[in-house]
């Protein structure tokens, strides 16, 4: 016989000893929920009939990778016989099998029978996966599921989470847990998150919460402008729109084009931002490249980053050659929107830094624009481009963009599974 020792945190171990066919989890961040995921995973690998497995699912397939590939080795090193990093598999030793997914793949999703699935930070999956792919993958073997995430405003997550919290079906249950359910984290470090981050995002973050951002995210009254400090690094983030040559080929309307932007700005020694000013305008691919060359070359920037995707591929060869003939040399980074909606970026990105003082403008350059859109942002039909340039700042000045996906846990509590 096979042991596996695990230690569970409290809420841990109600949720894995719930005998619910669907368990809905809505939880803090660093709560815990890769770990449970993990381990789950093992157990019912390790209890899986002949010729089913079990599934592993997160919004995309990088962040499945990064967020429970190396977990489940560590947890399981004694139970599994091999794994295949190329197809994301998992072989334990009776044989059945592990698989890791991202749900932006449909097609990989398919054709299986399951008789476990974790999907991992739900509330960003399309609700398309489950009620057309995952369910019926579950249906000949009566499969169970483990719905498990921070929330993200109201939408098809909320909607199965309350379906659990009625308890009017026995084979669905819900549990709420905040961060400092997780108590091995030291509450000084909660304490001090609310004190830096924005309240909405303090609250969907850490207090598991699922509010919407609402209209109101942004006050005037946090808007300050200030001269230039003294010491920092400059940053320069660029999103792009599309390009006014093609948008007059394909016939669209030069007024409803989204402007590029290009956010320039200086990172302080103790983290404030100090913005320079955001070069906007509906340009050609021509005039999008050398606009970005001329911020770079004016500023020097230590980091440098597009907005990821087909605009970015199109524009970067243009970039490239720029840089080689004018004797520019910097490495341009791929700026993420990390499956999260634009209103949950800009907001955690900018609102607590705006709210805590710690975002200033450029005293001598003129702003009304860039206010306007940032009061009225996530206002249907209006402008954001600025707002948005500004808000892939953030990714600058981290160095993993997927660190919010990674755990911490240390263990409480014994369960021992035989196999």
């Amino acid at each position: 016989m096979t042991q596996l020792n695990f230690e569970l945190l409290n809420w841990q171990k109600e949720v894995f000893n719930s005998p619910a066919r669907f368990k809905i989890v809505a939880a803090g961040r660093r709560c815990g929920k890769s770990r449970l995921s993990a381990i789950t995973l093992l157990i019912e690998g390790l209890n899986c009939p002949e010729g089913a497995a079990v599934m592993y699912i997160a919004p995309t397939l990088g962040q499945a990778r990064a967020i429970i590939w190396d977990l489940i080795h560590d947890l399981g090193r004694q139970v599994i016989k091999s794994s295949h990093i190329n197809n994301l598999e998992i072989t334990l030793i009776n044989g059945r099998k592990i698989m890791v997914r991202g749900a932006d793949n449909p097609d990989s999703l398919r054709g299986m029978s399951l008789t476990y699935v974790v999907l991992d930070e739900v509330a960003f999956i399309k609700q398309d996966i489950w009620e057309k792919v995952i369910r019926a993958s579950l249906s000949d073997r009566k499969g169970r599921a483990l719905f498990i995430s921070t929330p993200s405003g109201r939408n098809w997550f909320y909607d199965i989470y309350k379906l659990g919290m009625e308890e009017t079906d026995d084979e669905w249950r819900s549990w709420h847990y905040t961060t400092k359910d997780n108590e091995t984290i030291d509450p000084k470090e909660i304490d001090a998150a609310e004190r830096t981050l924005s309240s909405f995002a303090f609250k969907q973050e850490y207090l598991s919460s699922f509010d919407n951002a609402g209209s109101d995210v942004f006050k005037e009254a946090w808007f300050k402008t200030a001269p230039e400090p003294k010491s920092g690094s400059y940053v320069v983030a660029i999103d792009l729109a599309g390009f006014e040559d093609v948008a007059k080929n394909a016939g669209a309307a030069k007024k409803r084009l989204d402007e590029t932007a290009i956010a320039i700005v200086k990172i302080t020694d103790s983290g404030n931002w100090w913005v320079k000013r955001i070069d906007h305008g509906r340009w050609d691919i021509m005039k999008t490249a050398v606009s970005i060359l001329k911020a770079i070359r004016e500023v020097q920037p230590i980091a440098t980053g597009i907005e990821q995707g087909a605009l970015r591929l199109a524009v970067l060869p243009y970039v490239s050659d720029l840089m080689r003939k004018n004797n520019v040399y910097t490495h341009i980074s791929e700026l993420s929107h990390g499956n999260k909606r634009k209103i949950d970026r800009v907001v955690w990105s900018l609102q607590g830094l705006m709210e805590h003082g710690r975002i200033s403008f450029n005293e001598d350059e003129d702003w009304k624009e860039f206010k306007d859109q940032l009061i009225m942002f996530p206002t249907a039909g209006v402008h954001d481009d600025l707002v948005d340039a500004l808000s892939y700042v953030s990714q600058l000045t981290t160095s993993t963009y997927q660190q919010d996906y990674e755990e911490d846990d240390q263990e409480i509590l014994d369960v021992i599974i035989g196999f």
